[in-house]
């Protein structure tokens, strides 16, 4: 197509995909740029690459089979984007292309009229979806642009007519966001959603006018410029989670959106609730992730649940510059929140599922709440691997701010993460930002030693190939034990034959798994009869450890679930039966669900990492 020559008067589905296609486009181009510049509302560095990620989900809906019916295509993208909407700017998106597809959903050809009405729709529903509507914002451009749409509607003869006459308007609109909320003053930035839209617009302008297509078709991570600002308090930052799910209403039943959006408006801030009475998108900024979800729980069923934590992304986006590598891993390593915060970790949850509850690992449940709930609930808990988009979304937002990205997962023997996560990470390098996956052949505290070399080093401003090595040779090195002092956990969750769970309570018999070089972790030895357990759990470490006492020390993190004391016994008798000087550092941690729900509350899990001495 060349609109330049062949004026378009009315769209259908084909040509429609494609002026849509080439706005996305054009926003994949922006990404970075839109992440350095945001500080509203919330300066975490995400609202280019929520868009994204909102937009990438509408783009695989486009390009999943030609739609020549324009109203068709129009619902198709809205519910894509409903599904695949990130952050704040991408559930308003969400919410207008909802209004535009409402709009326009019957047409099979959309002529500028219609389109005038279904954007007048579409801006009006994203502006209903907002708790509290800030002018300023993305909802500032998207009613100027269907001001401008209106005005130009008695004299547009065709869509390039209506865009190139709006268009202007809604730079004006940009441009003046400047000065309409004390952050953006402060930052002298424009609103980073309203840009992100004002690029769809120019790149969907350019096809119209040119029929240019931009070849960018997924987000770039190239650059360096600096991120905007500092990471000073904002209103928002009262809160530390920005959390997201969907709640689908039961059948022949529908969803109250404003009683939805009433219940959950006490929670927190930065609240949008978007959607349909059939199906509902929240995002809202909280401090307990858990209270949302239960709340939606109560309108539908929920899914796609996701929290953020906003306090590192924000420390991401404002890193120092020494630090050129993320490091990142996944909730089946355990490590103290005060390492991770302090090293700026980032986390992918895992999930945990109750029956039909489900919740993030270690977010909306926390560790001690989960083994509370394993010693009373009937149903024995199951946990599931983060998700391939889970990965993406941290990586496509580390990339923005970092050189490169080193995660670190569960092993592989025993777990699909560490698969979930070269997924993201191939599509993310290929987009200009390497990211290296390591599986850790580990999990739990001996997981956790390996993402803590690593962050150590990246730390120090290693370069990506040093943060690697540390973490590969870290791996090698890194051994764990667990002692199951109840086998029953085991059995009730089917990793331990019912049979094998008889005769071990008979002969009274304490298993101990153990990882292996290969990453396998499995039954290492046993100990029979119940007295003296940590006394021997430690001497049985001590004899299957191996290292050299007279160039290495040994770094110790060791986990519990509700009975830490026990942990600081094993910690005591490995310190008494080691050589003298053989520890550099004991660190307590609690112990997450990856090996607890097979263990239950009482189990103890000690990892040993030896590092050179000096």
């Amino acid at each position: 197509m060349n609109s330049s020559t062949t004026p378009v008067a009315e769209l259908d589905g084909l040509v429609l995909a494609d002026v849509l296609r080439a706005g996305i486009y054009r926003l994949f181009e922006k990404t970075d740029h839109i992440n350095k510049i945001n500080v509203f509302p919330v300066p975490d560095g995400d609202t280019g690459t929520n868009m994204s990620m909102t937009l990438s989900a509408v783009l695989g809906a486009l390009d999943r089979q030609p739609e020549p019916h324009a109203g068709s295509l129009l619902v198709r993208a809205a519910d894509a984007a409903l599904d695949g909407a990130r952050g704040n700017s991408g559930a308003i998106l969400a919410q207008f292309l909802l209004g535009l597809g409402d709009g326009a959903g019957h047409l099979a050809r959309v002529g500028v009229n219609e389109f005038v009405t279904a954007v007048t729709n579409g801006a009006n529903y994203a502006r209903d979806a907002m708790s509290q509507p800030r002018e300023g914002t993305l909802l500032t451009v998207l009613r100027e642009f269907a001001l401008a749409a209106q005005a130009q509607q008695s004299v547009a003869v065709d869509f390039r007519s209506l865009f190139v006459g709006s268009l202007g308007r809604v730079r004006t609109a940009l441009e003046q966001t400047r000065g309409q909320l004390e952050e953006l003053r402060a930052a002298n930035v424009v609103d980073a959603g309203a840009l992100g839209f004002v690029e769809v617009l120019e790149g969907m302008t350019r096809f119209l006018d040119t029929g240019e297509m931009a070849t960018t078709v997924a987000p770039v991570h190239a650059g360096e410029e600096v991120m905007i600002g500092s990471a000073a308090p904002s209103a928002d930052q009262d809160f530390r989670f920005c959390t997201e799910c969907l709640v689908a209403a039961p059948a022949e039943q529908s969803i109250d959106l404003r009683q939805l959006r009433e219940t959950l408006a006490p929670l927190g801030a930065s609240l949008v609730v978007s959607g349909s009475t059939r199906k509902a998108r929240i995002h809202v900024h909280v401090d307990e992730p858990d209270d949302v979800f239960r709340i939606a729980g109560s309108f539908g069923t929920v899914s796609a649940q996701k929290a953020d934590d906003m306090r590192m992304q924000q420390s991401a986006a404002h890193h120092q510059a020494t630090r050129r590598i993320a490091v990142t891993t996944d909730s089946g390593a355990d490590l103290p929140e005060e390492i991770i915060e302090r090293l700026g970790i980032h986390v992918v949850p895992a999930r945990i599922h109750f029956g039909n509850r489900s919740y993030l690992d270690k977010v909306s449940m926390t560790p001690a709440e989960f083994y509370r709930e394993l010693l009373v609930n009937p149903e024995h808990p199951k946990t599931s691997q983060p998700p391939p988009g889970d990965f993406r979304r941290t990586f496509e937002f580390l990339a923005s701010h970092y050189q490169g990205i080193v995660s670190i997962n569960l092993t592989s023997r025993h777990s699909g993460t560490y698969n979930a996560a070269v997924t993201a990470g191939q599509r993310v390098s290929s987009e200009g930002k390497p990211v290296t996956v390591i599986d850790s052949l580990n999990a739990s505290t001996g997981e956790g030693l390996i993402v803590l070399a690593a962050a150590e080093a990246a730390a120090r401003g290693a370069d990506m190939a040093t943060v690697e090595q540390v973490a590969r040779e870290a791996a090698k090195r890194t051994r764990t034990f667990a002692l199951l002092r109840d086998v029953r956990f085991g059995v009730r969750g089917g990793r331990v034959p019912a049979i094998v769970g008889k005769i071990a309570r008979w002969l009274r018999l304490t298993v101990i798994l153990r990882t292996y070089p290969d990453g396998r972790v499995a039954a290492g030895g046993g100990l029979f009869g119940p007295h003296r357990l940590r006394e021997r759990f430690a001497k049985f470490i001590v004899k299957n450890m191996s290292f050299d006492a007279d160039s290495e020390r040994l770094r110790v993190l060791i986990g519990c679930g509700l009975t830490p004391a026990d942990g600081h016994f094993v910690a005591a008798e490995l310190e008494r039966r080691l050589p003298a000087g053989s520890i550099e550092s004991i660190v307590f941690t609690e112990m997450g669900p990856a090996i607890g729900v097979h263990g239950g509350p009482e189990t103890i899990l000690v990892a040993l990492q030896p590092i050179p001495r000096g």
